[in-house]
């Protein structure tokens, strides 16, 4: 096992409802190395629920972190994805199984990685969901789809413990903060050359950017050349452009 790749892991709960759920998910994480849990909630949780539910794996709540929102809780995370059974057009339209996910993160290189969960009772909402740049999806018996928490985490878990191994040294992935501020350049450079119909189609050219970015773990020289195309693709419209407008001048002479 390679505890310096598990150890790049977070698993981000949001808004769960239920300490004990809390307590069960650090129990599930421990036993598979992982020891990173953040929290999004405003909730005050009943310690006494979640350590019943812990048992010995308590250490993993104490050392959480806890923000308000998702937005703040990725910021430094160079791959995000989230855990949930739902696809379609508001949402991703392609997912990973627990065990591609594990294979996929084992071959990212460094930076932190976060694995988000949602509510017990509805999960993710689509916003939360667009803010991540993949899915996984646990395939279940469509006689009873829906996974308990806990259960979900563990499965997941399990999976990254088993394909734990070295990975790539010396390149080093942009977080998702710099993922969302190369998103809005491209975007801008687009924009400017009249490239967008619709207000719809600037929206999901960003996220699929933004998405394919942190996918592929860009590192920042990388991010860098890949700025610079929309940059450049930007420059030849305008100078294009320009030479046209020239060239009808010298035909109204």
């Amino acid at each position: 096992m390679d505890e310096s790749y598990l150890n790049r892991i977070e698993i981000i709960l949001v808004d769960t409802q239920d300490g004990a759920n809390i307590g069960s998910v650090c129990r599930a994480m421990k036993t598979m190395g992982l020891t990173h849990l953040t929290l999004v909630t405003d909730r005050v949780y009943d310690e006494n629920r979640v350590s019943t539910l812990a048992l010995h794996a308590k250490d993993i709540y104490l050392g959480r972190k806890e923000f308000r929102t998702l937005e703040e809780a990725i910021r430094d995370s160079t791959f995000t994805v989230g855990a949930t059974r739902r696809r379609g057009k508001l949402r991703k339209m392609s997912a990973y199984s627990p065990s591609q996910l594990a294979e996929k993160l084992s071959d990212l290189p460094q930076g932190k990685i976060s694995i988000v969960f949602g509510r017990e009772a509805d999960g993710l909402r689509d916003d939360e969901v667009n803010m991540l740049s993949s899915i996984v999806t646990i395939p279940t018996s469509p006689l009873f789809p829906s996974l308990n928490l806990s259960q979900a985490v563990q499965i997941i878990a399990y999976e990254l413990f088993l394909a734990s191994k070295p990975y790539k040294q010396g390149l080093v992935s942009v977080d998702h903060e710099r993922t969302l501020k190369a998103g809005d350049e491209m975007v801008g450079h687009l924009e400017r050359i009249s490239y967008f119909k619709w207000d719809e189609e600037k929206k999901w050219t960003k996220q699929l950017l933004e998405d394919i970015i942190e996918r592929a773990g860009l590192s920042e020289s990388e991010l860098q050349r890949f700025e610079k195309i929309f940059r450049k693709v930007e420059k030849i419209k305008i100078y294009k452009d320009g030479n046209d407008r020239g060239k009808e001048d010298e035909e109204v002479y």
